[in-house]
């Protein structure tokens, strides 16, 4: 029997079961990462339970609790989506290359560690699922739930943001110097972005805004220091 569609009246906070799976999610996360970097061992662990807990709560929320919709992902106002979160996506990637290109000529050090995992162990392909798996779980489970929990608009990106950000601290299996950058990095994703899909109602904005980000930070890490040297 399929759920009843979710709403702010659902009750308390955590009756919401984007909110329960969501938020629990993260937790386990946050702890499997916390073990993994206080003994030596890897993020991997962690990495891998949040690209594919993140895609499964949202394909079982969406199947189950609500609809689809009820996490962002719909064909309603996706044009106008597309185009803010492809637009400004746009605009945040040249503002990165020029600060970039300058962090590198006045001596910066690169991101060695991302590029043996993007080149060396040849993970660069897999960076779409993460996108995805990350925007669904975020800007879809967690804003919407939020949201409909009955916080408002400001508040409902802040805590997304701030946790979307710190995520970075337990997940990413590089130096803490660029755990940092991506937490520097992720800030404007997840305010422009949560900003947008609220807007909207529709999560696919923030997917065009992450997607865009991530090809900037490739050209980071492959292109822009060339330039730099150049």
């Amino acid at each position: 029997m399929r759920a009843p569609a979710l709403t702010p009246s659902s009750g308390t906070l955590f009756r919401d079961p984007r909110l329960r799976w969501g938020f629990g999610l993260v937790a386990a996360v946050w702890l499997l990462g916390l073990i993994g970097g206080l003994s030596g061992l890897s993020e991997w662990p962690a990495l891998f339970l949040y690209v594919l807990g993140g895609l499964g709560v949202a394909i079982w929320l969406g199947r189950t609790a609500g609809g689809w919709a009820a996490i962002g992902v719909t064909r309603a106002n996706l044009r106008t989506a597309t185009i803010w979160g492809g637009g400004i996506g746009a605009a945040l990637m040249l503002i990165d290359w020029v600060n970039t290109f300058f962090y590198y000529r006045s001596g910066g050090a690169p991101m060695e560690a991302m590029e043996q995992i993007l080149v060396g162990m040849g993970l660069l392909y897999l960076f779409p699922v993460l996108v995805l798996a990350e925007e669904l779980l975020w800007r879809g489970v967690l804003l919407f739930g939020l949201r409909d929990a009955g916080l408002n608009t400001h508040l409902t990106v802040a805590i997304t943001t701030l946790l979307y950000a710190l995520n970075h601290l337990f997940v990413a299996p590089v130096p803490m110097f660029e755990r940092w950058l991506m937490v520097g990095m992720a800030l404007p994703i997840g305010i422009i972005g949560g900003y947008i899909v609220l807007r909207e109602r529709n999560v696919w904005a923030a997917v065009w805004l992450h997607g865009l980000s991530i090809i900037a930070m490739v050209a980071d890490i492959f292109v822009i220091p060339a330039l730099a040297r150049g």
